[in-house]
C-alpha cells in the first residue's frame, strides 16, 4: 500500500487500518436505506478506486451478493475499479465542443500525457476521460479537471493547463 507513486491518502494506511475503516463505514451505513452507495463513495474517496477485493468485502459486510454490488459499481460512471489519477480530466465531445475543437484538445492531451482515454498516467497524477456534454455550449470547447472548468480551451494552452496542475501538486507536496 505504501507506493511512492500513489497520490491518494490510503497509501500511508496499513491493511489493518484500511480494514478498520471499511468496518466502520459498513457499521455506519449497513442499516440505512440506500446506504451502500454512500459507503461506496466514501471508500472510493479513501482508496481512489474500488478494487475487487474491497467490493467483495463490502458485499459481505452489507449482506449483498457480490454481483449486486459489482453491478452498482459498474452502472454508475462515478465509480472506478481501476486506480485513477489525482486529477480527472474530462474532455467534452458534445456537438458544440467537438465542432469548436474538442477532438483536437483531446488529441493534444493524449500526446502531452502519453495516455489514451480511460488511462491514468504512471505517476497517478492524471486520468483522461471524455464526456458527451457539460451543458456549457457557449463556452466551447470545455474541459473539466476535477471541479475546475476550463472554457474556450485552445490546443496551444493544453501544456500550460497541465503545467498549472503539476506545479500545484508539487507545491502541495512541499507544504506537507
Amino acid at each position: 500500500m505504501n507506493d511512492p507513486k500513489c497520490s491518494g491518502c490510503a497509501c500511508t494506511l496499513s491493511e489493518e487500518e484500511i480494514t478498520k475503516r471499511l468496518d466502520d463505514i459498513i457499521e455506519e451505513y449497513r442499516d440505512k436505506p440506500g446506504g451502500l452507495i454512500p459507503a461506496l463513495q466514501i471508500v472510493q474517496s479513501l482508496l481512489g478506486y474500488l478494487p475487487d477485493k474491497v467490493i467483495r468485502y463490502l458485499s459481505n459486510g452489507f449482506h449483498k451478493s457480490y454481483s449486486e454490488v459489482a453491478g452498482i459499481v459498474s452502472f454508475y460512471s462515478f465509480f472506478s475499479t481501476t486506480p485513477r489519477g489525482k486529477y480527472i480530466i474530462r474532455v467534452c465531445l458534445g456537438t458544440a465542443c467537438y465542432v469548436r475543437g474538442g477532438k483536437q484538445i483531446l488529441e493534444n492531451l493524449k500526446q502531452e500525457l502519453g495516455i489514451d482515454v480511460g488511462e491514468t498516467t504512471e505517476d497517478r497524477m492524471f486520468t483522461l476521460s471524455i464526456a458527451r456534454c457539460f451543458g456549457a455550449c457557449g463556452l466551447a470547447p470545455v474541459i473539466t479537471i476535477n471541479d475546475d472548468i476550463h472554457q474556450r480551451v485552445k490546443g496551444a494552452k493544453v501544456r500550460d493547463i497541465l503545467k498549472y496542475y503539476r506545479e500545484k501538486d508539487s507545491q502541495g507536496k512541499e507544504m506537507n
